[in-house]
């Protein structure tokens, strides 16, 4: 039995893209053992030259602290420990309240499920009333619903086209889904099998680049993690428990009071109460419902 998380799919491929373009092209002919705080100085001056964010430096740095660290000998100790020094290299300040973090609002939701082609409008009406995380979302099969939709389990992702284990553990979880968004779901759902939005062919889900570009052509240029930040804000000014909150978005639990009242989940009727209090934030009007087109039998965009 495994005793370590591997690591996911799209981290090691972060990893090796700060390596490729940063990284290995500025400090990459440097043995191992000379790789300290200066070179990291190198490095941190190079990548804010290029224009990259304080965040995305302060990740890259990370990778060489640990590109160095993983050198250990058969006792397992670190060959090169450093004591690194954020000061002296120059590592930038990561403000989060200054972060970009880019949402949308109820008329853009409804510019989107207006503009948008048939078969992508539950698509864009489920990640507004769910808060789903694109791969999730990309993921879901017809088994992954309830009979009557007001139920869905998350219990995997996708990434480049191919099924992986959720973000965190945190992430395997039930939602519950408004009436007015399980209405429009079951139609939707009626006769599928296998994925929820699967290619022209059936058998795979669509790949994310071209649901974004179905999105962008909405008029709305956004990430689709802004459809997420909608759902937050809409739970939060319905002031809905943060317990709620937290397992509705699958964010983990941060206090032992969280822990202590886990069993809350387990209360249906209190949960049916507060999603429906909560509602949507937008409307699913008469058009949405009835002009929804299969993705399986649609002419791909």
């Amino acid at each position: 039995m495994p005793r370590r998380k591997p690591v996911k799919p799209a981290t090691i491929s972060g990893w090796r893209h700060a390596l490729d373009k940063w990284i290995l092209p500025t400090i990459g002919d440097r043995p191992l053992a000379e790789v300290s705080n200066a070179a990291l100085k190198l490095l941190i001056e190079t990548m804010a030259a290029g224009g990259l964010a304080a965040k995305t430096i302060v990740s890259y740095s990370l990778v060489v602290k640990l590109v160095v660290a993983s050198a250990v000998d058969d006792e397992g100790e670190q060959i090169y420990p450093r004591k690194w020094n954020h000061d002296f290299v120059g590592m930038p300040i990561v403000q989060k309240e200054k972060q970009p973090r880019p949402t949308v609002t109820d008329a853009e939701v409804a510019q989107i499920l207006t503009k948008a082609l048939p078969r992508y409008v539950p698509f864009f009406a489920l990640l507004a009333g769910t808060g789903l995380r694109i791969g999730e979302a990309l993921a879901l099969k017809h088994t992954d619903l309830s009979p009557d939709c007001t139920k869905l389990f998350v219990r995997r992702s996708i990434w480049h086209g191919q099924e992986q284990e959720p973000k965190t553990p945190a992430a395997l979880r039930e939602v519950d889904i408004p009436e007015a968004l399980a209405a429009l779901l079951r139609e939707f759902v009626a006769g599928k099998t296998g994925y929820l939005f699967p290619t022209k062919k059936g058998n795979h889900p669509l790949a994310q680049r071209n649901v974004l570009r179905a999105l962008h052509d909405t008029g709305v240029k956004v990430g689709f993690h802004a459809f997420r930040r909608f759902r937050a804000q809409v739970l939060r000014r319905a002031r809905v428990p943060e317990d709620l909150v937290g397992l509705w978005l699958g964010h983990a639990r941060r206090t032992i009071t969280d822990l202590y009242a886990a069993g809350l989940q387990n209360d249906l009727p209190w949960r049916s109460e507060w999603v429906e209090k909560a509602g949507l934030g937008f409307v699913v009007g008469p058009r949405w419902a009835t002009n929804v087109v299969s993705i399986e039998t649609a002419k791909a965009a």
